[in-house]
């Protein structure tokens, strides 16, 4: 086992669980799931995009095949970034085991909802039975050697699925089992700010990127780059945002504040959070420079979206 059972502990005293034989993998309940069930609003995605695709926040399962591997220690992380590996270690567990420990994990996580006079009954019956996967809850899952089966296995379920990478792996991007969405994350406009904020573990990773960019526009599935935005590190230069968004001709584009949450505060200040407003202006900046639209927005992600 790659974590060391200390590290296992303090992440299972966070809220995750941890599936499989080999405990790579892991399940997290997210804030958004509880909201739903509580009728207190949904999250983002499914106000982006649950109505043309049908995903509900309380029929989400956020879960992570490869959470101890990533070449990437983004200054902007939640992870302790110092137990990372960038290369894969150990055995594999399967994706169909994976999906059935993630399943459960998550409604003995949910289960105390049920008493609960305030949950909304039917939701809480539908979140027994996760029609979503989003492959995204840490770690980067291009590295889990089943990737293409674990896709393939939500297919077969039911399940829509969103797979967010950081884009250093095109050469498994190129043969990858499509996903529902795929997102490419994109936190720099030119490589010296990469550098400093990717802090990569693998050579070229600027390359990297810029490859599984160019892959983008093959893929017949929905496409979205996802930009996460630190003021006073990668808040700046649209145009260098627009060439890249440019090269991968994505459906979506997604411009989202940086949280100041878990480890990333002893890296980063509160003041590197930027206000929905910050957001908003960048956002426009880049509808000039790449002739996409905002369409919507959702103030406490502090996310606005923009369409082709």
């Amino acid at each position: 086992m790659v974590i060391s059972a200390r590290e296992l502990a303090e992440l299972e005293r966070a809220g995750y669980r941890f599936v499989g034989e080999h405990k790579h993998s892991a399940v997290k309940v997210c804030h958004w799931t509880r909201k739903s069930l509580l009728n207190r609003g949904v999250c983002y995605k499914e106000q982006f995009y649950g109505r043309e695709l049908g995903m509900r926040s309380h029929r989400c399962l956020q879960l992570t095949p490869s959470l101890p591997f990533c070449d990437h220690r983004c200054v902007y992380c939640w992870r302790n970034i110092n137990v990372t590996h960038s290369d894969w270690v150990g055995e594999v567990d399967e994706p169909a085991g994976i999906l059935d420990g993630a399943i459960s994990a998550q409604g003995k996580l949910l289960s105390g909802f049920g008493g609960n006079p305030n949950v909304n009954k039917k939701k809480f019956k539908e979140a027994q039975e996760p029609k979503h996967c989003a492959i995204s809850l840490a770690g980067e899952p291009t590295l889990y050697p089943k990737i293409n089966e674990l896709i393939e296995e939500c297919s077969r379920r039911g399940m829509t699925s969103f797979l967010v990478t950081n884009g250093m792996h095109p050469e498994v991007l190129g043969h990858i089992a499509e996903p529902t969405q795929l997102y490419i994350s994109v936190v720099a406009p030119n490589h010296e700010t990469y550098e400093t904020v990717c802090q990569p573990t693998v050579p070229d990773g600027w390359g990297r990127l810029n490859r599984s960019l160019e892959l983008m526009p093959s893929f017949t599935c929905r496409r979205v780059i996802r930009l996460t935005l630190v003021k006073g590190l990668n808040l700046k230069d649209a145009p260098g945002y627009a060439k890249l968004i440019e090269k991968a001709a994505p459906d979506f584009v997604e411009a989202k504040s940086y949280m100041w949450v878990g480890y990333s505060r002893k890296r980063l200040a509160m003041e590197n959070m930027p206000m929905h407003g910050e957001i908003g202006e960048f956002a426009g900046e880049l509808a000039q420079e790449t002739g996409y639209e905002v369409v919507d927005e959702s103030e406490p992600s502090r996310v606005v979206l923009l369409k082709k």
